[in-house]
């Protein structure tokens, strides 16, 4: 599954592209290097951001398949991309129908904090049956710094991070801790595992994308139902004034995972 609109992805590649660890991107398409003729599969691939990152810093070719829940997103990537990717459209639940064939790397950006530790371990068990390695980006770590406080932020974060705890379509989500307990599973499954922080900076320039991620932590924290709504309001109403008027920078917390057998 996604549930992504592809304008909400558009704006954050920038973002997710700086984002990332270098080391371990690097590492990462070095273990593909290394392979006489490597396959990738990338799981809720969106319009394909994981498969630009890596192809243009490959220096050899790889085959590429991209699997995702949604067709809109799958015809935005076929658009971008038309025969140079595998397209896919699946449900990653279906663990056992996932494309794995002759695959030497499986990627993810920004998915596993979606995911339930039943769901984690289920997939982890998957791959490093068929002796496959995971680089998984951009895993929400539950941290947020404004550059500007406001006496709400902590109870803000923590009822936007007790959201993160729903279904998001693998059963109850990890949501922050999802990290880790991905890093600790492949280490159990006997992966060699580096993690790196990869926070994801909004500047100030970046007016649009801030709105709208300002937009889901508000609607996550009304939902949630645990702070008074007009607390909610004027936290907001200041958030807004600070990125519409005064320009302001977001920090969001992510961490990197690179796992090799």
């Amino acid at each position: 599954m996604s549930g992504f609109d592809r304008d909400w992805l558009a704006l954050r590649e920038p973002v997710d592209v700086l984002a990332r660890d270098a080391d371990l991107l690097a590492a990462a398409v070095q273990s593909l290097e290394s392979l006489s003729a490597p396959t990738v599969l990338d799981i809720g691939c969106g319009t394909g951001s994981t498969f630009r990152v890596l192809s243009s810093r490959l220096r050899k070719p790889a085959h590429f398949r991209l699997f995702d829940h949604d067709h809109r997103l799958l015809d935005e990537a076929r658009r971008l991309h038309g025969d140079a990717v595998d397209l896919i459209q699946g449900d990653l639940n279906e663990l056992e129908a996932l494309p794995l064939a002759e695959v030497s790397l499986v990627t993810a950006s920004a998915l596993f904090d979606l995911c339930s530790e039943q769901f984690i371990r289920r997939f982890v068990a998957h791959v490093a049956e068929r002796g496959i390695s995971l680089y998984a980006a951009l895993n929400y770590d539950g941290r947020m710094r404004w550059s500007k406080p406001h006496p709400l932020d902590e109870a803000v974060l923590a009822s936007f991070n007790a959201h993160q705890l729903s279904d998001k379509g693998f059963g109850f989500s990890l949501g922050p801790r999802a990290w880790e307990t991905l890093a600790d599973c492949l280490g159990e499954s006997g992966y060699t595992v580096r993690t790196a922080e990869s926070p994801w900076t909004m500047a100030a320039e970046q007016r649009e994308l801030q709105r709208l991620f300002l937009d889901g932590v508000v609607r996550a924290v009304y939902e949630y139902g645990q702070l008074d709504e007009n607390e909610i309001r004027d936290w907001a109403d200041f958030r807004r004034n600070m990125v519409d008027r005064e320009g302001s920078l977001c920090e969001v917390g992510h961490q990197d995972i690179l796992a090799t057998c």
